[in-house]
C-alpha cells in the first residue's frame, strides 16, 4: 500500500493513503536513508509505501525517491541534518523586519538551501500593519535588493489579511512549504488562508523581541482549490548541510553570474587577484549583505562548523 507522509509528530507517521486513508505509522527499526546523515530518514511530504498491522496501524517499508526535499544541519548535532519538507512546488518564506527581525543572514542561507535542491521560493513580508516608517523603508530596501536577484516579493499583514489575494493563485494544486523564524505570523496566515485550520497562535517575546514555539510538528494541510500547505516548527537558525566551497557561489545566483569574469576559474571570492565577484562588491552591482552572506556560509564549510 502507498501513501503520502501528511503529518510527523516525532515518534508517529501520519500517511494518507492512495485510498484516502489516514494510518498511524511508525518506520521499520532498520530504515535508513542512503547517503543522508538525517536525524528525521523520513518526512512530510514523502511518498512511502507502507505495510498494515492487525490494529490498524502501519509499518513504513519503503519511501519514493524525492524530486527535491529542504535540508537544514540540526542544532543540536551538528554532524547531522534534519530534513524539513520534500517533494516541493514552492517554498514562501515569512519575513519580519522587526517582531522578530529576520536577519539577511538567515534569508541568504534559506535561498541558498532552496537553490542547492532547485526549490523556488517567495518572500512574503508580514506584519506591515506594525511598522513604522523606517521599518518600512528597510523592508522596501529589502524587496528591491530580493526580486532584482529574481525573488518574487509580497507585503501581507496575516492579521488583517491585507495581501493575501494573490497568495491563492501560487498556492492552487502545489504543494508549499510556509516557513520562517518563530513568531513571523505563520501560524495566522494559515489561518487566515486554510478553512478551519485553528493553528494555536502565540505571543512575542517582550524580553528578547523573539518569537515562541506555536507549532511542534510538521503537518500538511489540504487547500479547497487544490494543493497542499506543509506547516513546519518556527526555525531559530539555519545552518547549510552538503555544500562544498567550490559550490556554494553556484547557489547565490548575482555572485554565480559575474564569477564567470574572475582571472581565475577557481576563484573562491575571498582575496584572489582578479576577482569580479569582489569587484562587483566595491561597485555595488551586488549587495555587501549578500557578498557577507556567501563569506558566512563559507566559513561554515571550511571550518566545521555551524553557525547560526
Amino acid at each position: 500500500m502507498r501513501g503520502l507522509v501528511i503529518k510527523n509528530t516525532g515518534s508517529w507517521y501520519l500517511v494518507r493513503t492512495d485510498e484516502n486513508k489516514d494510518v498511524e505509522c511508525k518506520i521499520r527499526g532498520s530504515f535508513r536513508l542512503k547517503d543522508i546523515r538525517s536525524t528525521n530518514p523520513i518526512t512530510v511530504g514523502d511518498r512511502v509505501s507502507i505495510v498494515m498491522n492487525e490494529d490498524g496501524t502501519g509499518v513504513i517499508t519503503e519511501i519514493e525517491a524525492r524530486k527535491n526535499y529542504i535540508i537544514r544541519r540540526s542544532s543540536n548535532l551538528s554532524k547531522q541534518s534534519h530534513i524539513i519538507a520534500s517533494n516541493l512546488d514552492l517554498c514562501f518564506l515569512i519575513v519580519t523586519v522587526s517582531k522578530p527581525v529576520t536577519t539577511t543572514v538567515f534569508i541568504d542561507r534559506f535561498l541558498a538551501s532552496a537553490e542547492a535542491y532547485r526549490i523556488p521560493v517567495n518572500l512574503l513580508f508580514n506584519k506591515i500593519d506594525i511598522c513604522d516608517e523606517e521599518e518600512i523603508e528597510y523592508m522596501e530596501a529589502l524587496i528591491n535588493l530580493y526580486e532584482y536577484i529574481g525573488y518574487p516579493c509580497f507585503k501581507i499583514s496575516a492579521r488583517n489579511s491585507t495581501g493575501l489575494d494573490i497568495l491563492n493563485d501560487k498556492l492552487k494544486d502545489r504543494i508549499t512549504l510556509f516557513s520562517g523564524h518563530s513568531g513571523v505570523g505563520k501560524s495566522t496566515l494559515i489561518n487566515a488562508i486554510v478553512p478551519n485550520a485553528t493553528l494555536r497562535t502565540g505571543d512575542i517575546s517582550n524580553y528578547h523581541g523573539k518569537g515562541m514555539h506555536t507549532t511542534t510538528f510538521s503537518e500538511m494541510l489540504e487547500l479547497p482549490q487544490g494543493g497542499f500547505i506543509i506547516d513546519t516548527p518556527g526555525i531559530k537558525g539555519f545552518g547549510t548541510v552538503d555544500m562544498s566551497p567550490e559550490e556554494i557561489s553556484h547557489y547565490f545566483p548575482e555572485i554565480f553570474k559575474f564569477s564567470h569574469n574572475c582571472r581565475f576559474n577557481n576563484c573562491m571570492h575571498t582575496n584572489e587577484p582578479g576577482c569580479a565577484v569582489r569587484e562587483a562588491v566595491e561597485n555595488h552591482y551586488i549587495s555587501e549583505t549578500r557578498y557577507k552572506s556567501y563569506i558566512n556560509i563559507l566559513e561554515d564549510e571550511t571550518n566545521d562548523k555551524y553557525r547560526k
